[in-house]
């Protein structure tokens, strides 16, 4: 892969703020996406949120750009990007188009997760080979063939929040795994070429476990798969989170993105792999803040030349958003600096601490940016009214909702590790 070039100087402050230090790699990433955002992203973002249409262009200025390989290692040809490097580029792409950076999650967490995390892992050398030899595959798809993972989290049940085995099951057969089972709110739907779907494994005279996850690649040509339904919510219309339904779907060993038992490893192991969604989130609070100023300054088209900046509830206001703003970026800051394997008990409650901040201050700022904008924030033919939907979305979102997340920090503060009431 080519060196990634920085654009131009960029006319908006970086997602992480202009005094954060960044690496040469991080400023010319975050550089691309912000170009990419502002030029080609939000100028689509309205018409496919209104007609709920995967944004199957910008995925190919991804492509084209060398983002769909971002955190694939540099030796097999991506950029190699780490977990805070993902997360403030996202954080950019996020700015411009919430539905583009939510899918886009989907996506380069399967790279992470098979990638980087799994590299923290504990594994056996016979395991270790083997999932090399299959990294190597999954890299060469996006790599060479510009291929899109999506990562079908959710069943319905309790499985998506870690309380109980997946619904989804896989049983052993000779050469693979055959796979039944469904998924809902599947991201990528449309768009996918391989859906990384975890599924328990069914074990003959055994109880389902959650030691016994799999995290597979399956073929969207895959014969037995079928996506289903309509999509027409609220918010994140643009992600095209169908149903995907499995009956009796074949994949061949070698699509494993994790040997057995490395994902209950790393849901207990490495617990930011949960945060990733929140980048987007970090993204929509900025850009609601963004078109507060620049409306209250009169720099928005189409919303007349008056500067509504003089009066003193609009400063206010603003001053009440930018707080909250920096709160949210400077503990979202803090929290991917954390990530890492095996963090302490206070790293663990401050990623809960962030995930929730970011999912309820991204709705917060945006509902302060329509009061304080006016009647005109409310026209479809600004981005306010989509960013407070989208927005609205964030923390409901598995496996770390705003409730599970309130949930985990009471129990975890109180009690330690095996500790009960008598």
């Amino acid at each position: 892969m080519t060196d990634v070039q920085a654009p131009s100087q960029p006319d908006v402050m970086p997602i992480c703020g202009d005094d954060y230090p960044l690496t040469e790699k991080q400023q010319k990433l975050m550089a691309l996406a912000r170009q990419l955002g502002r030029e080609k992203f939000a100028p689509r973002a309205a018409q496919l949120d209104r007609d709920a249409q995967f944004p199957f262009a910008n995925y190919d200025d991804m492509r084209d750009s060398g983002l769909l390989a971002l955190c694939v290692p540099e030796a097999h040809g991506g950029h190699g990007a780490d977990y805070a490097t993902y997360a403030m580029v996202s954080a950019e792409i996020g700015r411009y188009c919430g539905a583009t950076a939510l899918t886009f999650n989907m996506h380069v967490c399967t790279m992470l997760w098979s990638g980087l995390l799994s590299e923290d892992l504990e594994m056996t050398p016979e395991q270790r080979a083997i999932h090399r030899t299959h990294q190597a595959t999954h890299f060469a798809r996006v790599v060479k063939d510009g291929a899109i993972y999506a990562q079908p989290f959710s069943e319905g049940g309790a499985a998506a929040a870690g309380a109980q085995p997946f619904g989804t099951l896989a049983v052993k057969v000779e050469g693979g795994w055959k796979i039944n089972g469904k998924k809902i709110f599947a991201s990528l739907s449309d768009a996918a070429d391989y859906f990384g779907v975890l599924c328990t494994e069914k074990k003959e005279g055994t109880d389902l476990s959650r030691r016994d996850t799999l995290y597979l690649a399956v073929p969207r040509t895959a014969p037995g798969l079928t996506v289903e339904g309509d999509w027409d919510p609220l918010g994140m219309r643009a992600t095209v989170s169908r149903n995907l339904i499995f009956k009796d779907v074949f994949v061949p060993d070698d699509a494993a993105l994790m040997p057995q038992g490395l994902y209950f490893q790393a849901a207990s192991r490495w617990p930011h792999m949960f945060m990733t969604l929140s980048p987007t989130y970090m993204g929509i609070a900025q850009a609601a803040y963004d078109f507060t100023v620049a409306y209250l300054r009169g720099e928005i088209p189409g919303t007349g030349p008056i500067k509504r900046r003089q009066f003193a509830t609009k400063q206010i206001a603003v001053a009440e958003m930018f707080i909250k703003l920096e709160q949210t970026r400077n503990l979202f800051l803090r929290a991917i600096e954390d990530a890492k394997v095996d963090p302490s008990k206070s790293t663990r409650l401050r990623a809960y601490a962030a995930q929730y901040t970011i999912m309820e201050n991204a709705q917060d700022i945006a509902r302060l940016a329509i009061r304080t904008c006016g009647g005109q924030s409310m026209l479809k033919s600004l981005p306010l009214e989509r960013l407070y939907r989208d927005a609205r979305c964030g923390s409901l979102m598995l496996p770390w909702t705003a409730e599970l997340c309130m949930d985990r920090i009471g129990r975890e503060a109180l009690y330690e590790p095996g500790e009960k009431d008598e």
